[in-house]
């Protein structure tokens, strides 16, 4: 299904995450927040070990409650079947009014999103649409993912020229159609910008796994020195491995970079010549905020157009209209 687009631009960073708190509830059941009894919206990401879902759902949680609604969240932990079980519990509570996704494999998700539209049940798409969604909060993978690389190319370029090959890891979130889009344009971007590099892609998708995957390729590769992430979260795991190894916090000879950052990220970058040298930002804010009109709107039966999320550069001069005070 074809809709307009408004694009929201990125604004706020998003907080360091502090759990789930009360914004979570298994599915089926409740978070515990006073309503006005008009029903429950439901947000489904595909893992709460992503620290910008997490701090989405703080900003969603309020909104969502004010306009009278329960807000329930589930942990399918990258588990598409139980994602899948989640929402068909959802479904049949008989008082969820929409429900809003970041699937674990969209095609896996397809099946349960028709039977929740044919229960009446609204189904939002979150970063990237599929078969069936009524309207989403999207954000382009691709070229968020291309934007850094072309980034990291420009910085390779700046420092080494390009002459020398310049060993490049992206640690990337394989498990998701979204993560790979952001993998595959962080590579292009990369390779279509830099005329003598190597790049090898890393799975990982936590931060913990993020550390894991750099540090075994420090072993392989010590040459490495761009590191890019579909992510903060495995790209601060990156960042965290190359300090372990002995890098020094501002070595000219290094960067590390994504295309969406938190508080923490964002004080990494604003540490004098730091090697985290390639802050982006897609605003949990926004995001969040976003979501829980969506779901609202959804609910109440109004007409939806998707809303566009783009990541926006932080410099050293818009640093602190990033953070989250």
């Amino acid at each position: 299904m074809k809709h307009s687009k408004i694009v929201l631009s990125a604004g706020i960073a998003a907080a360091l995450v502090v759990g789930l708190g009360a914004c979570s509830a298994p599915a089926g059941g409740t978070d515990g927040g006073s309503t006005d009894n008009k029903g429950a919206v439901a947000m489904s990401f595909a893992g709460m070990d992503i620290t910008i879902w997490n701090d989405e759902l703080k900003f969603m949680k309020p909104i969502v409650e004010e306009a009278g609604y329960e807000l329930l969240t589930d942990d399918p932990q990258w588990e598409v079947q139980k994602q899948v079980s989640d929402w068909d519990a959802w479904i049949v509570r008989g008082d969820v009014k929409a429900i809003m996704g970041f699937p674990v494999q969209t095609d896996a998700i397809i099946p349960v999103t028709e039977r929740a539209q044919a229960a009446g049940i609204p189904v939002l798409a979150y970063a990237v649409a599929w078969e069936g969604t009524t309207a989403g909060v999207l954000v382009d993978g691709y070229n968020d993912g291309y934007t850094v690389g072309a980034a990291g190319a420009e910085w390779i370029t700046e420092t080494y020229g390009t002459d020398e090959n310049i060993q490049v890891a992206i640690m990337a979130d394989l498990t998701s159609d979204f993560g790979k889009s952001k993998a595959d344009g962080l590579e292009a971007g990369l390779k279509e910008n830099a005329k003598n590099i190597t790049v090898s892609v890393l799975p990982g998708v936590s931060r913990e796994e993020g550390y894991s995957a750099a540090s075994s390729h420090l072993i392989a590769q010590p040459d490495t020195k761009l590191w890019l992430g579909t992510s903060n979260d495995n790209a601060t795991g990156a960042y965290q491995a190359l300090l372990d190894s002995g890098v020094a916090l501002d070595d000219p000879s290094y960067a590390v970079g994504s295309p969406d950052s938190t508080n923490e990220t964002l004080d990494m970058f604003a540490i004098p010549n730091s090697i985290y040298r390639l802050a982006f930002i897609v605003s949990a804010r926004e995001l969040g905020e976003a979501n829980a009109q969506m779901l609202i709107d959804a609910a109440e039966g109004k007409k939806l157009k998707d809303v566009t999320v783009s990541a926006q550069r932080v410099t050293p001069e818009n640093i602190d209209s990033y953070y989250i005070k």
